[in-house]
């Protein structure tokens, strides 16, 4: 009998119990360590601080709205600094990195200062609302000399970077086709909570589509040029359940299923000419089945463990900042999901209240918002 899968906080709870009396691999970490902060301290920086303790490592600082929240997190995990501003903080030359766990809408504000100031940042998953707002934070990047970095999962896990080695290596022949799923059920109830909230960016595609294109991205030649799509919005405007279709320039699709509000399995799909490879739970997925055309046979490849899925992010920033221009090279994945992302709601008239503005002069069509 199959167990139920367990919702994202519950299922890293148990990873993380899982790992607790192991080792730490000792190859994660390989570049000189950065003192870190984090900005929020919501279930996401939760679960960054409990990361970091598996490898023995803990977070320099924290800022946070409510300052008193602040307070009970460093008690928490042995924080050292509390910072009475984010002010202070951009300004504490004894942090290089900082990672934002924010709400979506709020990236874009904390972005520019923490890069303006210097800082080298990890940004939760939406980067930012739209492909505008990371165009505006990559050239703050680059003007500032420092690294910005994506924190979607996907792009950090070692499995991916696995199958994408022998992918590229021709093992598995072309990839032809990605089939994507995800469904989470979140309650109707108060619809001023963040994942139906237009205020905090709420819809089903900056919160669950990320992970989706993400992950088809990583496997496709180049970014998808064309999309059809069809989608339904919750009463408060966002989107709460799409399918769309996306074609690059080599012909390569991905088919992608969104909900909000009805459960479906977290399954994706890769089919290529001599293989298809089945990933089950794939945000996080240390797992993946590979079924080969000639014979059936099923290839099980286990790389990496869920349970350090932000250690990984961690290392990745940190790698990138010594100069590995392949994890550098992560955001460029990020920037063809936002740019699909940005497309994408447009075209249903989804737009978040300050794009609204801006939209409406143009003469778009912008979808009702509470």
């Amino acid at each position: 009998m199959n167990a139920i899968p367990l919702d994202a906080a519950a299922a890293a709870e148990a990873a993380y119990a899982a790992a607790s009396d192991k080792p730490f691999p000792q190859d994660i970490f390989t570049a000189p360590q950065l003192r870190w902060a984090v900005v929020g301290c919501g279930v996401i920086a939760n679960q960054m601080a409990q990361t970091l303790a598996l490898a023995g490592r803990r977070i320099e600082g924290v800022a946070n709205r409510t300052h008193e929240k602040a307070v009970a997190f460093a008690e928490t995990y042995g924080i050292p600094r509390v910072y009475a501003s984010f002010d202070e903080l951009w300004a504490d030359p004894d942090i290089d990195a900082v990672y934002i766990t924010t709400p979506h809408n709020t990236h874009i504000t904390y972005l520019r200062a923490a890069l303006a100031a210097g800082k080298h940042v990890l940004c939760e998953k939406a980067i930012t609302l739209n492909a505008a707002e990371l165009a505006e934070a990559r050239a703050l990047a680059d003007a500032h000399g420092v690294v910005l970095m994506d924190a979607t999962t996907i792009l950090h896990m070692p499995l991916y970077q696995e199958l994408r080695r022998r992918m590229q290596a021709g093992a598995f022949g072309a990839f032809n086709l990605a089939q994507v799923n995800f469904g989470s059920y979140k309650e109707y109830g108060d619809l001023t909570n963040r994942f139906y909230n237009p205020r905090l960016a709420g819809g089903a595609m900056l919160d669950i589509g990320v992970y989706a294109l993400s992950i088809a991205r990583l496997f496709m030649a180049s970014q998808p040029d064309e999309v059809v799509s069809l989608a339904n919005r919750a009463a408060t405007g966002v989107d709460q359940t799409s399918g769309f279709v996306t074609r690059n320039a080599e012909g390569q699709l991905g088919v992608f299923s969104l909900s909000l509000h009805s459960k479906q399995p977290k399954r994706a799909v890769l089919s290529f000419d001599r293989c298809y490879i089945e990933v089950n739970e794939y945000p996080r997925a240390d797992t993946a089945t590979i079924v080969w055309t000639g014979d059936g046979r099923r290839e099980d490849v286990t790389v990496g463990e869920e349970a350090y899925a932000l250690a990984y992010e961690v290392a990745d920033l940190e790698a990138a900042v010594a100069g590995d221009a392949s994890k550098a090279g992560l955001l460029e994945y990020a920037a063809d999901v936002m740019d699909t992302m940005t497309r994408l709601r447009y075209a249903w008239g989804v737009y978040y209240p300050k794009e609204a503005e801006a939209a409406a002069a143009a003469g778009a069509t912008v979808a009702g918002m509470a």
